[in-house]
């Protein structure tokens, strides 16, 4: 179960790193080539010209939100795994108990704590993408209000 609360944390960062190495690099040469359409077009008030900027905004935010979803779905996803592995741990010392019939603390001490570890591991591969989830999501939300202030529309 480590494995795999190992590979969803390791997912998860790859990919906070992806979406903000394209908020860095590629989501303002997509912002700066929608002004460049946007201001070159002759008119900006009717209503073709407002459903074809509220696009822009729509598949540029969509682009920038990049693997965000799937960042907060692993996020959520790791104590659960942790929760899962503790589960089975305790499953497991519960029937080795059972099997060998023994009543020694000593045994059932070391099974516990290494099912807990997995709850551990879990609860804080999770909390760990809290922080840039966040920094991520609010940034992404400042890009596009951005966009739309840079997107005007000709009063009429």
């Amino acid at each position: 179960m480590l494995d795999l609360i190992a590979a969803a944390v390791f997912l998860m960062w790859l990919l906070v790193l992806e979406d903000a190495i394209h908020l860095r690099f590629v989501h303002p040469a997509e912002a700066a080539r929608a002004i460049a359409e946007w201001t070159s077009l002759p008119e900006r008030s009717s209503r073709l010209a407002l459903a074809i900027r509220d696009g822009w905004i729509s598949r540029i935010s969509e682009s920038a939100e990049g693997h965000l979803p799937l960042i907060r779905t692993l996020m959520t996803l790791c104590p659960l795994l942790g929760l899962l592995g503790t589960v089975t741990g305790m499953i497991e010392v519960f029937d080795a108990m059972g099997q060998a019939g023994s009543s020694s603390v000593r045994p059932v001490a070391a099974g516990v704590s290494e099912a807990l570890i997995t709850t551990m591991a879990g609860l804080v591969g999770g909390l760990s993408g809290f922080l840039p989830a966040t920094l991520l999501r609010r940034r992404i939300r400042r890009e596009i209000r951005e966009l739309g202030d840079r997107l005007p529309v000709d009063p009429r």
